[in-house]
């Protein structure tokens, strides 16, 4: 069995970096609540076990513990309240804060070993910590491993057994060598298997799907985004023709997209696909409707209608539906008092299918976090222009009109996006962009186009930069550069004569406008 690491989930917001930095690493790794059992735990048979952070005392009350038997299943690797844990049920002393630690600290490495195997004690490390609680002495049969002038005892392990444990956070790109410290417990301390790579990966998905499906057909609603693109490509690479996309085109998307979708899966892939053009029947359905939240019912609900008919009259008898759900949409993770909270978001308008259309569920990117699957994306050959784009939302441009749609203002919302993505790649800017696209605003105003007075539309640039759009910073374009976007839109861009850019980070704002 390849290695996995088990990551339990004590409800820290950097949980999921644990689980990203494992795998970069090339070891699997699974995220799950405090809430399993040992006999769950034993069963899974990790190859390591690593406690994350989280907000809570071990003082509290109702707080997520653990059973002590769980630090003799697999190597422990304990982080900020996961080490305050470990100690507490070994009969440490964790001492209750007066206040919390947070922010960068330096802490003083005193063994050269273990998880700090090629540290220097002679130089400092610096590291991030956030935590209110700490140990102020570890159990017996524990030595201190490291120590800051805040924080007595700022790592520890036990003498005889794998439990090692750090206060602070190697996940965070604040601690500039938490790479090496985890790599260090992975392959040091539980002599971890480099083996979770993209064409692993994909050989034993292409297994499971040949198992589950047999000789069955499966249909795939395509959107044309990574997520359902690379899942389309995946499930195609193992059974072929018994495979159908239905690729709706909502008269919503960008300029060229539905064409290149198209040539991607028909002409490069040789995917069997039915392309429905329901444009008119979405703009039917949204006629009308200023409210984002109306917007997205009424997209939701005509794209189940078109898919059900398409369904029937292009992929009759299939079995299996394919969906794009990745690893963040189902991780099950841990509230402050410990209960596990599901959350399982509705994947391309198609998770709401009517009880009678009875498919059973394909999800074979449901392991992976968004960067895994541009790399498996990249193994299956799709282009990087589809691979390496932009995140784009289920209802497209609905929702980055202001106000009611209309096909005229889609026209001008196209245009001037298209242009400032054309834009953003000429300047060799795309790839450091998380997310970047306009909004078309419910305002006019007056210009001087010529000789004449104008008074126009008002078109809004948004370009972000995030890990993994939980939180967002604004780009800092280059002056030149967005002054030639703003040039090109308001020249060549008809009725458009102003061009704001967006300056809002999230929080307080959200990436969309809608």
């Amino acid at each position: 069995m390849s290695s996995r690491i088990l990551i339990l989930d004590y409800g820290s917001q950097y949980t999921q970096l644990i689980a990203r930095r494992v795998r970069e690493a090339r070891v699997y790794s699974e995220i799950h609540p405090p809430t399993r059992t040992v006999e769950w735990v034993r069963a899974w048979k990790p190859t390591g076990i690593i406690l994350s952070g989280g907000p809570c005392s071990v003082y509290g009350e109702n707080v997520p513990t653990a059973h002590p038997d769980l630090l003799d299943v697999a190597p422990i690797l304990g982080v900020c309240y996961g080490m305050q844990l470990i100690a507490h049920l070994e009969g440490g002393a964790v001492e209750r804060a007066g206040r919390r630690e947070y922010g960068r600290a330096d802490v003083e490495v005193l063994e050269e070993s273990g998880v700090f195997a090629g540290f220097s004690p002679e130089q400092p490390m610096g590291a991030w910590m956030s935590h209110g609680d700490h140990v102020e002495r570890p159990p017996d049969g524990y030595v201190i491993t490291a120590r800051s002038a805040n924080t007595p005892v700022a790592g520890m392990r036990h003498r005889t057994k794998p439990i090692h444990a750090v206060q602070f956070h190697p996940e965070v790109a604040h601690t500039p060598r938490g790479g090496e410290i985890i790599a260090n417990f992975l392959f040091e301390i539980c002599h971890a298997e480099p083996s979770w790579t993209p064409g692993a990966f994909i050989e034993d998905e292409i297994r499971k799907i040949r198992a589950l499906v047999g000789e069955k057909r499966v249909i795939c609603g395509l959107s044309g985004g990574v997520d359902s693109s690379v899942a389309a490509a995946l499930v195609h690479r193992a059974i072929g023709d018994q495979l159908t996309c239905v690729f709706v085109d909502t008269g919503l998307l960008r300029m060229g997209e539905r064409e290149q979708v198209e040539r991607t899966f028909r002409a490069h892939l040789g995917v069997k696909l039915v392309t429905i053009d329901a444009s008119k029947r979405f703009l039917d359905a949204l006629a009308g409707i200023e409210d984002p939240e109306k917007k997205r019912r009424a997209i939701g609900h005509t794209f189940i209608d078109v898919f059900e008919d398409a369904t029937s009259q292009h992929a009759e008898g299939a079995a299996f539906l394919v969906q794009g759900t990745l690893y963040p949409d189902v991780i099950e993770s841990a509230s402050p008092t410990g209960g596990p909270s599901v959350t399982i978001k509705t994947h391309h308008n198609v998770g709401g299918l009517k009880p009678e259309m009875k498919f059973k569920l394909i999800e074979p990117l449901r392991e992976l976090f968004k960067d895994e699957v541009r790399n498996v994306g990249r193994e299956l050959a799709l282009p990087e222009e589809m691979v390496g784009r932009h995140p784009f939302p289920g209802p497209g441009l609905a929702i980055r009109i202001l106000g009611d749609v209309e096909e005229s203002k889609l026209t001008v919302l196209r245009q001037a996006d298209a242009i400032y993505l054309e834009e953003i790649r000429a300047a060799g800017l795309y790839d450091d962009i998380w997310q970047a696209f306009a909004v078309l605003l419910p305002v006019r105003s007056v210009g001087v186009m010529g000789d004449e007075r104008t008074y126009d539309n008002v078109v809004a640039l948004r370009a972000v930069t995030s890990v993994d759009g939980m939180t967002a910073d604004w780009f800092p374009f280059p002056h030149d550069v967005m002054a030639v976007i703003s040039n090109r839109i308001i020249n060549e861009v008809d009725g458009v004569n102003r061009v704001v850019y967006d300056v809002s980070s999230k929080p307080p704002a959200t990436i969309e406008w809608e």
